[in-house]
């Protein structure tokens, strides 16, 4: 009995070592981060649906605040315009940043705050085993009719230890890589003049019909 009392100390302390809760990871961290983000985001679209009706700017500064920490747009902005990066002026390019931002908020806003409920669902995160400062982020979108699209967030890690999302998946085609590819058309339409490609690429965006490349895959 002595000896059973001497050892319930050590037999308390091995029992609490293996029921506490194992650290949950890097990975699991950032699957955690990303989802705390994107509800984020869904709520914040939920609560300003008339917004975009009623004061188109405000709603733009709105999700410009909601995504500047979470969204590199300066670095997709430079994938975008690809080998033409190196014909612009600083200027040119910060004006890009923005016309690129405001084509996504107008293309996609209006579909979004006039959708039915829908529900994101991130399901787990994938640190490159070759670059840890690479990830992949599964989620998967229902709409409120039951239907489910597959989403991949591309993830790096910036010289500031946070993650931002450099790239978006959507049920296969890389949309990074679809407006690169706009991109590189509206220059050769435009006889190589980036700032005529700058100026018009809000409608560019408007010609270029993701959902029929979703289809087509």
């Amino acid at each position: 009995m002595v000896l059973i009392r001497q050892l319930l100390p050590v037999l308390a302390l091995v029992l609490a070592v293996v029921m506490a809760p194992a650290h949950a990871g890097p990975e699991e961290d950032l699957r955690q981060y990303v989802d705390d983000n994107t509800q984020k985001l869904v709520n914040k679209l939920n609560a300003e649906r008339g917004l975009y009706e009623t004061d188109p700017e405000a709603f733009y500064r709105s999700m410009d605040d909601a995504l500047r920490d979470f969204v590199d747009f300066r670095r997709i902005a430079a994938r975008v315009m690809g080998r033409y990066a190196r014909q612009t002026t600083s200027a040119q390019r910060d004006e890009f940043v923005e016309k690129f931002k405001r084509s996504l908020f107008d293309s996609y806003a209006q579909a979004l705050v006039e959708s039915q409920d829908f529900q994101i669902i991130v399901q787990e995160a994938v640190i490159n085993e070759q670059d840890s400062g690479r990830a992949s982020v599964q989620m998967e979108v229902i709409s409120a009719t039951g239907n489910r699209y597959p989403v991949t967030y591309s993830m790096y890690l910036n010289k500031d230890g946070r993650w931002l999302m450099e790239n978006v998946i959507v049920e296969g085609v890389n949309i990074g890589l679809a407006f690169r590819d706009r991109f590189s058309q509206e220059m050769e339409q435009n006889r190589g003049q980036v700032q005529a490609v700058i100026d018009g690429w809000g409608d560019a965006v408007k010609s270029l019909d993701l959902d029929q490349e979703v289809n087509n895959t």
